[in-house]
């Protein structure tokens, strides 16, 4: 598994007899190789979803075809090949993750070829629920937490108290299922779950300036008829 197998070159030449370089790129992105997924392909699969003439539907779906297989390594590539287009991607690759009633459906993966596979396979399952709850929060908000401005001029500081109210709990959920990938330093031992972990960071830091956005704008509304409101929210938030 140190390398590209057969299957990993079959795969990419039968797209290329097709005709779909932006599939052959999400196969040559999620290899058997214990490596992240390489920068070239990731720059190309990001150029591509700028590109009006590329299917977006049929790129997210080879990637979750790939998050289909047997292999922990392949599966954890293909989640990690989304989360990047996720983040730096056209927004239109996020949009349409967030119209799909599923998308993955990892909760009972298990690599059972090893000890190395069995380890893996709970931060698969653990990535593909934050990522299943970065596209849910993408649907209920119309917009990415992880996209929007920050600061005083921010999403979060100028919105009104229903939507704070609504959007409060939701960033709170993708927070929470982004903390229970709860990884330690001894697992980091591979170039594939190094590569997710540094994105996760980076997701947390963003959110986490959301969160502290939103609790100012939330503790700065100073008008009674909205004070019932953020009560029953901070106490969810405290008990939580």
């Amino acid at each position: 598994m140190s390398g590209q197998t057969l299957t990993d070159r079959i795969a990419a030449a039968q797209y290329s007899l097709t005709g779909s370089e932006v599939c052959r790129a999400v196969c040559k992105a999620t290899t058997h190789e214990q490596t992240a997924p390489k920068k070239k392909h990731l720059e190309y699969l990001i150029q591509a979803t700028q590109e009006t003439n590329v299917n977006v539907p049929q790129m997210a779906d080879t990637l979750i075809e790939r998050a289909g297989n047997a292999s922990w390594v392949v599966v954890f590539k293909a989640l990690i090949t989304t989360h990047h287009l996720m983040v730096h991607g056209n927004e239109r690759f996020l949009q349409f993750l967030a119209s799909r009633n599923t998308l993955f459906n990892l909760s009972n993966f298990l690599d059972r070829t090893g000890s190395h596979g069995l380890d893996m396979s709970t931060f698969i399952r653990r990535y593909s629920r934050y990522l299943n709850e970065k596209a849910f929060a993408y649907r209920q908000m119309s917009f990415d937490f992880g996209r929007v401005k920050k600061g005083s001029e921010g999403v979060m500081r100028t919105m009104s108290v229903e939507k704070l109210l609504k959007g409060m709990p939701t960033l709170q959920s993708q927070i929470d299922a982004l903390l229970e990938f709860d990884v330690h330093p001894k697992d980091l031992n591979n170039g594939v779950i190094n590569a997710c972990f540094l994105l996760l960071f980076k997701d947390l830091i963003k959110l986490y300036a959301c969160y502290n956005d939103g609790i100012i704008n939330l503790l700065g509304k100073e008008s009674p008829l909205n004070f019932t409101g953020m009560r029953r929210y901070l106490h969810q938030f405290l008990d939580g």
